[in-house]
């Protein structure tokens, strides 16, 4: 599909998603919403893809939901008919209802999901960053959940991922306020991985992404991702039950065939996802 807000590259098995509003620090809009969830079924679908990198043009990652859609909702008191939430396909009854918003569908996803955090990161922009599977981020990088600035409140799952991710307390502090956090303070919380220099952060990004897409399996990554998301929703019973029925479909997995051969014959892993 064509996109115009977004940037879709595949390169060496890893596909990016640039979203592309520099000149408004990537400010979210319906659109972009559509398009992001394109390419990210456009890479789920692609076996040539075994990694997705997010990120966002210029100076930020996403600075939030385009202040022309809030004010246009500010000015009509309700969401119009013709700027609510990007559209979603027909509902999978085979995905949890947990994943099923429109900005949590990130899990669902099959295949590891970095955001290379470049700069601002605010509101829904944070939203969206949370719901990656990894987070990395230039030391240029600011964060802020902006919404109780805005006259908001915790949107589109916030008020569960962020105390998940870097504690009660933490999130507390963040939602409260809305106070800016630099990258350092972000890495100390949690809320990151890891902290770049800005002029290095995609190289490591890609450097990153390129070991995963090169030396993990991707049948290994497809089902732990899923384990790690739904285990949110389990008891540590429940948990294992599901690792021990996944433990039995391994052993019977071509790569668990080629994880065992190329370490035995030191050499580098030629994984099919099978």
């Amino acid at each position: 599909m064509g996109y115009e807000q977004i940037i879709y590259e595949v390169k060496d098995q890893v596909a990016t998603v640039t979203l592309n509003r520099p000149d408004k620090l990537n400010a979210f809009t319906r659109q972009m919403g559509r398009e992001m969830r394109g390419a990210m079924d456009e890479a789920a679908r692609d076996d040539a893809v075994r990694v997705i990198v997010l990120t966002g043009a210029g100076r930020g990652f996403c600075a939030g939901a385009d202040m022309g859609l809030l004010s246009g909702i500010s000015d009509a008191g309700a969401i119009p008919d013709d700027t609510d939430e990007p559209a979603q396909p027909p509902t999978d009854t085979a995905v949890r209802a947990d994943f099923r918003g429109p900005y949590a569908y990130f899990p669902t996803i099959p295949k590891p999901i970095i955001a290379a955090l470049n700069g601002a990161t605010a509101g829904l922009g944070l939203v969206i960053a949370l719901y990656c599977d990894v987070r990395l981020a230039s030391e240029a990088a600011v964060f802020t959940t902006a919404f109780s600035r805005r006259g908001l409140i915790a949107e589109h799952g916030i008020s569960w991922m962020l105390p998940h991710l870097i504690g009660l307390p933490n999130a507390l502090d963040l939602m409260l306020s809305a106070r800016k956090i630099d990258a350092r303070e972000a890495l100390r919380m949690g809320l990151v991985s890891r902290v770049t220099p800005a002029s290095e952060l995609m190289d490591t990004v890609r450097t990153y992404a390129r070991e995963l897409a090169d030396q993990v399996s991707p049948r290994s990554i497809r089902v732990m991702k899923r384990q790690l998301w739904e285990a949110q929703f389990q008891t540590l019973a429940e948990t294992s039950s599901v690792a021990e029925e996944e433990m039995r479909r391994s052993f019977g997995s071509q790569d668990f065939q080629e994880g065992v051969a190329h370490f035995v014959e030191k050499r580098a892993p030629r994984f099919t996802g099978r």
